[in-house]
C-alpha cells in the first residue's frame, strides 16, 4: 500500500492495533517471543503497533535520518508491547512515517494505549469462550465513551480473535475509518483463549 511519494509526517491518522496474546502465543508455539509468551503474568491485550494511514492504505518504511530506538527506549515499552523484535520492526516500518523521534514514537503509543479502556471481561477470561466480533466491539464500545463502531475492526485468525484496531486521529480523539471498519472479521463468532499458565 505504500508508495514511493511516502513521507514522513504526512499521513490522516493512526491505527492502534490491540493484539490477542494469547492468540499469537497459541499460533506462533515453539517460536513464540518468550518475553510475550512466557511471562510470569501472563498477557492479555498487548500494543501490536501504532500505524500512521492515509484515508486508503497507509505509508511505511519512510525513509528518515533518525537513529534507531535505543535499547533503554524499547526497555521502557516493554509491559505493552513485550518483545524487543516486535518494538524494532514497529520503528522500522511505522514509526518512520510518523515524523516523530523513537522516543516521541514510543511515547505516542503510549499515550495511544492509555487512551482505550480495555472491557474488564477481557482482563479477567481465564477459560475459552466464543464471542461475536460485533460482541467485541460492542464490549470496547460501552467500555470507551465516544468510540463507534465505525472507528474499528475486529480481526481474527483461524476462528480465534486476533486484534481490535481502533482509528485515532492525530490528537488521539475516536475517529471513524471506513477503510479499517471493512476489513473487520466475517466469522459469526471468534474464539476468545485464555492465556496459558506458566
Amino acid at each position: 500500500m505504500a508508495g514511493a511519494e511516502d513521507r514522513a509526517g504526512e499521513f490522516d491518522y493512526y491505527v492502534l492495533a490491540l493484539s490477542w496474546s494469547p492468540t499469537y502465543c497459541r499460533s506462533a508455539g515453539k517460536r513464540a517471543d518468550p518475553l510475550q509468551c512466557k511471562a510470569t503474568k501472563p498477557h492479555r491485550f498487548i500494543v501490536h503497533g501504532l500505524w500512521p494511514q492515509y484515508e486508503r492504505g497507509w505509508p511505511d518504511f519512510c525513509r528518515t535520518d533518525m537513529r534507531r530506538p535505543s535499547y533503554h527506549t524499547i526497555s521502557d515499552i516493554l509491559d505493552i508491547m513485550p518483545s524487543r523484535g516486535l518494538a524494532a520492526h514497529q520503528w522500522r516500518k511505522h514509526g518512520t512515517c510518523t515524523g516523530l523521534t523513537p522516543d516521541g514514537y514510543f511515547d505516542l503509543t503510549r499515550r495511544a494505549y492509555e487512551r482505550v479502556k480495555i472491557p474488564a471481561a477481557f482482563n479477567t477470561l481465564n477459560r475459552p469462550g466464543k464471542i461475536a466480533p460485533d460482541g467485541v466491539e460492542k464490549a470496547f464500545r460501552l467500555a470507551n465513551p465516544g468510540l463507534k463502531d465505525a472507528a474499528m475492526a475486529v480481526t481474527c485468525t483461524k476462528g480465534f480473535l486476533k486484534e481490535v484496531q481502533i482509528c485515532l486521529d492525530r490528537d488521539l480523539n475516536f475517529r471513524s475509518c471506513r477503510a479499517v471498519d471493512r476489513s473487520g472479521c466475517r466469522a459469526r463468532k471468534v474464539t476468545v483463549a485464555p492465556p496459558a499458565r506458566n
